[in-house]
């Protein structure tokens, strides 16, 4: 009778010290998240009679992944510029003046009902006084290339659901994958995107090494386990969550359920084309209250 009376003393107050924690956890939710749908001038570079226009969601360069729009104006007498192809290559100066990319979509696609071009970069990096960004823009007119080059400003990632992560895989390559959506996850199953690339360790020499340094990795899997790991919540999971697998575009789809806002990891588990583990590594199933959450070796922390 001692023994269970005690049991349920113990019981009581992990459920008390849970709640109490809980409700202090449930006020670090960052409620003041913004899903930015609107792409807006992020950058404008003028040459030889043309004016460039980069555009962006909300008008910014981040760190992590960024769709973006290209529009080239001026030289004729409508403004318009009869524009066949466009190429775009974000470069990153270090103090020492060596030059770096990172993923990037090179050759830019052309969308003629709105008359720009679509693609998107990964910013491994926020602008810092150590390493600068600068953008070379190239497009082909009237059968002449007209190349450019200017420098920009990336900002640190504020949405922690936007979040990536770098390492190098069991195969020595390095990785590199970025969340792309949702922006602003809901206390639902939601849509998990992400992109998935590898740094490319050419054989031949290329005029342009910078332009092919990463690229995207196909037929991969990313198997996913959500958890909240902080002590009050035992590091639980969720049901009904989905594998991210490559689509169409090329990018890594899945589902996560989220069933409470506040701090989640999600461990994944890569494995390549073949099967085999890249990285990741399987979490316990325990139920751990008052301690931090065990986390595979490759996972990516959010906060909604």
């Amino acid at each position: 009778m001692k023994a269970t009376l005690c049991c349920m003393l113990v019981l009581g107050l992990l459920i008390a010290s849970c709640t109490k924690d809980k409700t202090d956890y449930e006020a670090e939710r960052d409620d003041s998240v913004v899903e930015h749908v609107d792409f807006k001038e992020a950058a404008t570079i003028d040459s030889n009679g043309y004016s460039i226009r980069i555009e962006a969601l909300n008008g910014t360069f981040y760190k992590g992944y960024n769709p973006i729009r290209l529009k080239v104006t001026g030289g004729g007498a409508n403004g318009n510029a009869n524009v066949s192809a466009a190429t775009f290559l974000p470069i990153k100066l270090s103090s020492t003046g060596s030059e770096t990319s990172c993923p990037h979509q090179h050759h830019l696609s052309y969308q003629p009902e709105d008359a720009y071009f679509s693609g998107y970069c990964v910013f491994t990096e926020a602008t810092t006084n150590a390493g600068v960004w600068e953008l070379q823009i190239s497009f082909a007119i009237d059968g002449k290339m007209i190349t450019a080059r200017q420098a920009i400003s990336v900002q640190p990632q504020t949405n922690k659901n936007l979040n990536m992560t770098t390492f190098t895989g069991s195969d020595n390559e390095q990785y590199i994958i970025a969340l792309i959506a949702p922006q602003k996850p809901t206390v639902s199953e939601n849509e998990l995107l992400a992109g998935i690339y590898k740094f490319n360790k050419a054989s031949e020499p290329t005029d342009n090494p910078l332009a092919a340094a990463y690229v995207p990795v196909t037929g991969y899997t990313l198997q996913l386990d959500p958890r909240m790991p902080e002590p009050s919540m035992g590091n639980h999971s969720s049901p009904n969550n989905k594998d991210l697998v490559q689509d169409a575009a090329g990018h890594y789809r899945g589902v996560v359920n989220y069933t409470m806002t506040g701090n989640w990891t999600l461990n994944f588990i890569m494995q390549n084309n073949n099967g085999q583990i890249v990285k990741g590594t399987v979490v316990p199933d325990d139920f751990t209250p008052g301690v931090m959450g065990v986390k595979s070796e490759l996972h990516i922390d959010i906060l909604f």
